[in-house]
């Protein structure tokens, strides 16, 4: 692999990674909000209310963080990847540019109603406008997912007398077979990390000893919530999104599972270090049969390995395997810790738990880790093509003699470098809003720090 193609993949790996980490809470925070209005204008509880004005507040700078770090990635389909834009941009502009003219100006065309004309309009257009915001939310992350998708597995294309690829059914792209639940997966890891989050900051203000009735509901609906999401993130979503990857993408699983030789009756590896030297699992914990019947419904039913295809075409196994493990780990955790949670919550026992809810504060972090592994998995397993089975990675950059690979990398580094500024600017801001409270708009006396002491656990004092 040259030092150009290398440089090309790290750099759009990098602004690719630290964007996703928006979205993730931008759809989990929209669907939750709704769910906050929903349960408001039924129950006409105006706690609800408060907390769903707080959490748009964080979705706001969530959401303006991620068009911010997301346009980048645009310049560099032209500038990095333009003979991949040139090749294939007759299909995936169309989804594309879809996301933006419909999905983007719905859900901040709402933002604003939400935001900025509460008082303006009547509660039921209020609710409304919460719910259409998570609408554009969805189907924005559906029309990226469906390009993506198209990339995984190409339909509804056809090849131009100049050689380029274009659409021949935009309804053919749009219900690819891979995107459906490839798309639920995807958005059901967001809806798990929102839920998580709104969990962790409730808990927050029940260990810091001030919004308690906020910190509690947030706990309650986060927990319940998460539990739901999380489990169907493991079924169906997740074993249903691994049959299409077994069926359109047979190398990926194999890079996923650690199975490098073909086998009937193929076992699931529970844990193992892959070794590509010698081509095999070293200290595999396995279960018979497993792996083929959860890829295929038949415990007799031949897997592909590794093997199976010459090296050329083989994505790197170790990034794959260790990257998919680490996913479907969290997860199991997260349906563990959550379940936990919800048994606590039922007993009456969660709230004055402080060890439980340390726990779900510090938990937060986990889902985008997740997240990220699980699209670790997704492209980095597709890898070598760019257009699985139609154009390699290295076919799609462009051409060196225009950008060169030392041009790459000092973008990059720019990149890093401005990335590193937004970040620190959004946790301050983040900071900010969290430390100001739910009730920020209505109280005037100054508010408590955000960082209390964490050191004294005496009754009536800071934790």
């Amino acid at each position: 692999m040259s030092d150009a193609v290398v440089a090309g993949r790290a750099q759009f790996a990098f602004t690719i990674m630290f964007h996703y980490l928006f979205p993730i809470l931008t759809v989990g925070l929209s669907v939750m909000i709704a769910l906050m209005k929903t349960l408001q204008y039924v129950r006409k509880d105006d706690s609800y209310g408060v907390a769903a004005r707080f959490w748009m507040k964080i979705f706001a700078i969530n959401f303006a963080m991620g068009v911010v770090t997301g346009i980048p990635m645009e310049f560099q389909f032209g500038t990095n990847w333009s003979q991949f834009s040139r090749q294939n941009g007759g299909v995936i502009g169309q989804p594309l540019a879809m996301e933006g003219t419909y999905a983007f100006f719905l859900e901040s065309g709402f933002l604003g109603i939400f935001l900025l004309a509460e008082k303006r309009v009547s509660p039921f257009i209020h609710w409304l406008s919460s719910v259409l915001v998570a609408v554009g939310t969805l189907l924005s992350g559906f029309f990226i997912t469906a390009t993506d998708a198209w990339m995984q597995h190409p339909v509804g294309y056809r090849v131009q007398a100049d050689g380029t690829i274009g659409m021949s059914s935009l309804w053919t792209v749009l219900t690819n077979p891979y995107v459906g639940w490839q798309y639920w997966h995807t958005i059901n890891g967001a809806l798990v990390t929102g839920a998580v989050v709104v969990a962790g900051i409730g808990a927050f203000y029940l260990l810091a000893r001030r919004d308690e009735e906020f910190g509690k509901l947030c706990v309650s609906l986060g927990v319940i919530c998460g539990l739901l999401f999380a489990l169907i993130q493991g079924f169906p979503t997740g074993a249903k999104a691994g049959e299409n990857v077994a069926r359109y993408q047979p190398i990926k699983m194999a890079a996923m599972e650690g199975q490098f030789e073909t086998q009937d009756g193929a076992p699931l590896a529970i844990i193992g270090m892959p070794d590509t030297d010698r081509n095999r699992l070293l200290d595999p914990i396995i279960v018979p049969k497993i792996l083929s019947y959860l890829a295929y419904g038949d415990p007799r039913a031949r897997v592909l390995g590794i093997d199976s295809v010459p090296s050329s075409l083989r994505p790197p196994v170790e990034v794959v395997y260790y990257a998919y493990h680490i996913m479907v780990g969290l997860g199991t955790i997260f349906i563990g810790v959550l379940g936990l949670a919800v048994l606590m919550l039922w007993r009456k026992m969660l709230f004055t738990s402080r060890w439980y809810l340390w726990i779900l504060m510090l938990m937060m972090p986990f889902p985008y880790i997740a997240n990220e592994a699980g699209w670790t998995v997704t492209e980095v397993g597709r890898q070598p093509w760019i257009v699985y089975g139609m154009m390699r990675t290295s076919e799609g950059l462009t051409p060196a003699s225009t950008v060169s690979a030392g041009e790459t990398i000092f973008t990059l580094l720019g990149f890093a470098g401005l990335y590193a500024l937004l970040g620190l600017v959004f946790l301050q801001m983040l900071v900010k809003f969290i430390g100001l409270g739910p009730n920020a708009d209505t109280e005037h006396s100054p508010n408590p720090e955000l960082t209390p002491s964490l050191d004294n656990d005496r009754e009536g004092a800071p934790v």
